[in-house]
């Protein structure tokens, strides 16, 4: 009897999942200006740049339909190389709509500064609409010599329509590190649905959230003139005994959480009243050691 022992066919192995593809951009310091050397648009992010009177390169974020659906996801991964500045800023506030199957939208970013790099994130707000579900996150790796100013900010919702946390979930995460040292870890959640927004002990009656983050050496001039713009914002007689919270339009809270971070936290009841603060940052990021000028000053 003769036995076939040829090894039967077998199926084809199934091909691994591709890689998600991520946006990129990446600045570099070229004839005395910081000029964007490479860039990728994957969908739905778009990537701008406008003219830039200084020698920052400026990269405005935008996405295609005003906003973000559920189930968008983007990606972008940020480079800038030494010695170069970078001013990353947003067309418009980024509004979630919707999720209607459970569905979340969201946003990656990961970034890597190099010795001596600058890099200024200032977007407009998140606004999570009426039953929306928001995730992002944010990791960057700087060299000792890097500097970064970090803007992190939300909307309770659609306030001219009325709209206050009617969202179903969001999640915010921020990591910094320097030489391969975590130095900041910033995480928020909220779900109305299991929390009393309006509650004193949440958000009492303040519907926008604003925090900034910096970090650089303390030895660096540009860390010295941004620590001495926001160790000017803390609220006049925040620590006196007649001092009321729920009398304020809004609240400022800023502290030297390390000693090469700065934290900035406020609240308001709208989006103008954070204006001075805004021009307060601005101003000094204006300075010919960062920026060199108001990247936003047209916009608002």
């Amino acid at each position: 009897m003769n036995v076939d022992s040829a090894s039967p066919t077998l199926p084809p192995a199934p091909a691994s999942p591709a890689a998600p593809a991520w946006s990129l951009l990446e600045v570099a310091e070229v004839r005395g200006r910081s000029r964007l050397v490479a860039c990728r648009n994957i969908q739905p992010l778009k990537l701008l740049q406008p003219a830039s009177p200084g020698r920052a390169a400026h990269v405005v974020l935008s996405s295609y339909g005003g906003g973000l659906v559920a189930g968008d996801v983007i990606r972008l991964r940020v480079s800038v190389q030494a010695g170069a500045r970078l001013i990353l800023s947003t067309q418009a506030s980024t509004r979630v709509f919707r999720s209607i199957d459970g569905a979340v939208a969201e946003q990656h970013t990961t970034g890597e500064l190099a010795e001596n790099a600058l890099a200024v994130v200032f977007p407009d707000p998140v606004v999570p609409q009426a039953e929306s579900r928001y995730r992002q996150v944010q990791e960057w790796r700087l060299q000792p010599s890097a500097l970064l100013f970090l803007v992190d900010w939300f909307h309770s919702g659609r306030m001219d329509q009325g709209e206050r946390f009617a969202f179903h979930t969001l999640h915010s995460e921020l990591r910094v590190r320097v030489a391969g040292r975590l130095v900041v870890l910033d995480k928020f959640a909220f779900n109305p649905a299991e929390n009393i927004a309006t509650s004193p002990a949440n958000f009492g009656e303040y519907q926008t959230f604003f925090s900034a983050f910096l970090v650089g050496s303390p030895d660096d001039a540009r860390f010295q003139v941004l620590s001495k713009v926001l160790a000017g914002l803390k609220m006049a007689g925040s620590t006196g005994p007649h001092f009321r919270i729920s009398s304020q339009p809004y609240v400022v809270s800023v502290a030297r959480a390390r000693e090469n971070v700065w934290v900035l936290r406020a609240a308001a009841c709208s989006r103008m009243e954070l204006q001075p603060l805004c021009d307060a940052l601005l101003a000094g990021l204006a300075d010919e050691r960062l920026l060199g000028y108001n990247p936003l000053g047209r916009k608002y």
